[in-house]
């Protein structure tokens, strides 16, 4: 099975691709946009290791997991230990409370990008604290706040009229956490013959809110949105991470987390 899907799938072509897609569209932004180049985080959630390995090989070294399960798995994975030693894990699914002190030990975890509410973020802290006891070298966790732009029940994320006191609680409540900026999934299959994509200009007036009301420089703070159907017209937007897995990985069979 997994040499078929190898040989379906030409991951390093894939990268290839989005990273020129990546550029031309960070050419074409708006100089009124104040933000950095985009970030790629390939994300390989129910994807062999084998594929994982093909892309760092060509210099891809941000990955992100959806299931904290298969990111167990893949971090601890002795091939990628080996060969894979400067892999940033970027956790980028649902986070349950229970299941914080599994995630925060993992070799090479560099962010999680979905801290939706206070009490994850207190968590994650507290947990934090003890790690960093073993790991003097990492001080801090790194985090994103999830923002549920389209109001949908299904989307974990905070509302977005509580970004601020979200960021607030995180950077003034949480020492062990570094709040590098916000994140959202968003509503699918936006169609842009009507427009810009709603939950991108929501997430923008989020990060505008947060720069203004803590004083932060727009470009110190980081926007993750934008997927493989959408991740262009989320640059031009003024998205500095993108999330990136079936135009580089293929398509994936929907997978429960244990």
């Amino acid at each position: 099975m997994i040499r078929r899907i190898m040989g379906e799938v030409d991951v390093k072509l894939g990268i290839r691709q989005t990273l020129a897609k990546i550029d031309d569209a960070f050419g074409k932004r708006s100089q009124t946009i104040n933000a950095p180049k985009p970030l790629l985080v390939a994300v390989s959630k129910t994807k062999p290791i084998e594929l994982i390995l093909d892309g760092y090989s060509i210099g891809q070294r941000d990955f992100g997991e959806n299931y904290v399960q298969e990111l167990i798995e893949k971090a601890n994975d002795p091939r990628i230990l080996e060969h894979c030693k400067d892999i940033r894990w970027h956790f980028i699914g649902h986070l349950q409370t229970n299941k914080i002190n599994k995630i925060v030990n993992l070799p090479n975890l560099h962010m999680i990008q979905t801290v939706h509410n206070a009490k994850l973020a207190e968590g994650l802290n507290k947990a934090w604290e003890k790690t960093k006891a073993e790991k003097p070298e990492k001080q801090h966790l790194n985090v994103l706040i999830q923002i549920n732009t389209s109001g949908e029940d299904e989307k974990n994320g905070t509302q977005p009229a509580e970004a601020v006191n979200l960021y607030r609680f995180v950077t003034e409540k949480c020492p062990n956490l570094k709040c590098h900026g916000v994140m959202t999934i968003g509503r699918f299959g936006h169609d842009y013959s009507t427009g810009p994509n709603p939950d991108f200009i929501e997430l923008m007036k989020c990060h505008q809110d947060i720069c203004s009301t803590f004083e932060r420089d727009p470009a110190e703070l980081q926007v993750s949105m934008g997927m493989s159907d959408d991740f262009v017209q989320a640059i031009e937007m003024g998205s500095t991470i993108v999330r990136v897995g079936s135009s580089i990985f293929g398509a994936r069979a929907k997978k429960n987390e244990a």
